[in-house]
């Protein structure tokens, strides 16, 4: 068996072609769409990934208004940083990179995101809508892999969804995301970690497996249920080479994998520029 791609690169550009078209509809009726990212420190990978996240958006006509702090930027700067953008007409939402510095209290910057700018979905008050299923941004990367499913027709409803994770941005609001009743969710949902007996027979009754842990090579061929779908979510550095959860091998046991580069990236972005218009067209 080899796994079908699950192509983000492709998908994500289905989504780009689309917020386009809505940008060109509010830019006709003279609303500018703007994201705001404010990035604070010297981080490698942050700086690289918010360069990509404005080449996006230029791609689809959303601008950009972007704010660069150093290492030796104050709390109190970056909070004024934030206010300046919640109070811009014209930014329809606000990304605040992480990680922030070491010492500077990143929960205290992120409450002062105004929650109907904040394009991450991660606000509290974001998050309590999406427990309640009350329309609000969903966050990027369940967004992103959910979309991407669905896009691949992998069967999810009724199925057993295994997720390996339980951060704030990946796990935990993917696990809500999936057992809802809504269109390529309403699934059953086990979330697992590192930190769990036997994770691996967990893991093996999946039908759909995610893996968010941040560990490479996590997930290896005996641990997956042949012709499940995996999507190798959790990434990490070794030196300057991008590491994903997913062995290679696994290819040979799954019915459909995410590729370490081009799978779930893409989507992740890709979601970040529709909530942006989504943001925007609420201030039309």
């Amino acid at each position: 068996m080899t796994a079908e791609i699950l192509d983000g690169e492709k998908v994500a550009g289905r989504f780009k072609m689309e917020v386009g078209d809505r940008v060109a509809r509010l830019k006709a009726m003279g609303q500018t769409v703007a994201l705001g990212t404010i990035l604070v420190g010297d981080d490698g990978p942050s700086s690289r990934y918010v360069a990509m996240k404005h080449a996006d958006c230029a791609e689809v006509g959303i601008e950009s208004r972007h704010v660069e702090l150093g290492t030796d930027a104050t709390q109190a700067q970056v909070l004024e940083a934030v206010a300046a953008m919640n109070g811009d007409p014209e930014v329809a939402s606000i990304l605040v990179q992480l990680p922030l510095p070491a010492g500077m209290d990143e929960e205290q910057v992120l409450l002062a995101v105004d929650p109907a700018k904040d394009v991450d979905g991660l606000h509290p008050v974001n998050l309590g809508k999406l427990v309640m299923g009350a329309p609000g941004p969903l966050p990027c990367t369940p967004a992103g892999i959910v979309e991407l499913l669905a896009a691949h027709s992998v069967p999810v409803e009724g199925k057993h969804v295994v997720i390996i994770g339980r951060g704030l941005t990946i796990g935990r609001p993917l696990a809500l995301l999936m057992a809802m009743k809504r269109p390529g969710c309403n699934a059953a949902v086990t979330v697992v970690h590192t930190g769990v007996d036997d994770m691996a027979s967990l893991v093996r009754q999946g039908d759909v497996v995610v893996a968010a842990a941040g560990v490479a090579g996590l997930v290896t061929p005996d641990m997956v249920k042949p012709g499940a779908a995996v999507v190798a979510a959790g990434v990490s550095w070794e030196g300057k080479k991008l590491m994903s959860d997913v062995a290679d091998e696994v290819a040979e046991v799954a019915g459909w994998l995410s590729p370490r580069i081009g799978g779930v990236g893409p989507m992740t972005r890709a979601m970040l520029l529709r909530n942006t218009v989504i943001a925007a067209e609420r201030l039309a």
